[in-house]
């Protein structure tokens, strides 16, 4: 059973892509009496090696990111409201009315537009853009502002956190949830020797598992993420991607890989043989940190298991313990099938 205490820890940290470094001190913490060598690379990547009981011929690397989406403060206005800027994809009605904190000492604040009484019957029908919506802090003018937040400040959502009849609800679960499976992992005996490596940036980019793929040259890789449920009243069919309670999700493609056919056979096998559900997106969407892992050197084979979430990207995503724990599942036991082949 994975350790929902710690992933309640790691979800409520904040962290948006360039600001980590609270995510990657906490996960520090749970694997430095566990890893054999650790490093954190120039980008803040933290790069893991443990030893199991065998070494096998090939290297496997498991990887998942720390940061998640949220925002970062572009301007201060004379009445002390703050234009931001998007890090990472959001849809703008996901960011409306949500409370915030701001900057490091977790300034609270809300995220407003203008008001519904002062808007004209074409703006009603539409979602405002996410350039008009301002952050509310409230400051009694610009110089007021400026004595609690400055320029380049990060911002995050802030939502409690909730565990009940088997469901999650929180921020970041993309991808905390991820690095709760390596730490597990490493917390445990292996029967091969592994890396891990818990990466930066990969909302605006993959750039963090650029620079530790290219630095820990693998042979094969799991990627341990969340991936968007859409199974809501508004879709069908294959516009539902994957389900929430259906199972560890294994992807064969997404916009950014075509992910390895013999790793993604392997790995639903391995779901079959240990008795768990998977399933796989009916739809070539999102992508994640793999694209830029499989490109690395001359190639790497590739891929990605990951736990179906509704509402990703926002304040309050939801997924379900029994895929968690599907996911862990799957991951374990197919990197130990790619090692002993």
């Amino acid at each position: 059973m994975l350790d929902y205490t710690l992933l309640q820890e790691l979800c409520t940290l904040n962290g948006i892509s360039g600001h980590e470094h609270a995510v990657r001190e906490r996960i520090l913490q749970e694997i430095r009496p566990y890893a054999d060598k650790i490093k954190v690379d120039a980008l803040g990547n933290l790069l893991v090696f443990k030893k199991g009981r065998q070494t096998p011929a090939k290297r496997l690397l498991l990887s998942a990111h720390m940061d998640e989406v949220g925002f970062i403060v572009t301007h201060i206005l004379k009445d002390g409201c703050l234009q931001f800027a998007p890090v990472g994809g959001i849809n703008p009605s996901a960011a409306f009315a949500k409370s915030v904190v701001v900057g490091d000492t977790a300034i609270p604040g809300v995220i407003c537009h203008k008001p519904l009484h002062l808007l004209k019957d074409d703006e009603r029908k539409k979602h405002p853009p996410i350039d008009s919506l301002l952050i509310d802090i409230g400051a009694k003018d610009k110089a007021d502002a400026e004595k609690y937040v400055a320029l380049g400040d990060p911002v995050y959502f802030a939502a409690p956190y909730e565990h009940q009849n088997g469901r999650i609800i929180s921020k970041a679960i993309d991808d905390r949830f991820g690095c709760l499976v390596l730490i597990d992992m490493i917390r445990q005996p292996l029967p091969y020797d592994m890396f891990f490596s818990f990466v930066v940036q990969e909302e605006i980019g993959l750039r963090g598992a650029k620079t530790a793929a290219y630095t820990l040259a693998p042979d094969a890789a799991i990627v341990v993420e969340a991936t968007t449920a859409a199974d809501i009243p508004y879709a069908e069919d294959e516009k539902r991607v994957c389900c929430v309670g259906e199972g560890a999700v294994i992807s064969f493609m997404d916009r950014s890989t075509i992910y390895d056919k013999e790793w993604y056979r392997l790995a639903m096998a391995c779901a079959k043989e240990q008795g768990v559900k998977a399933q796989t997106k009916t739809m070539i969407a999102g992508g994640n940190d793999a694209g830029a892992i499989h490109q690395s050197r001359s190639g790497v084979r590739t891929l990605a298991v990951s736990v179906p979430c509704r509402y990703i990207h926002s304040s309050s995503s939801l997924a379900a313990v029994e895929d968690m724990e599907a996911v862990s599942t799957v991951v374990r036991a197919t990197a130990e099938k790619i090692l002993s082949l």
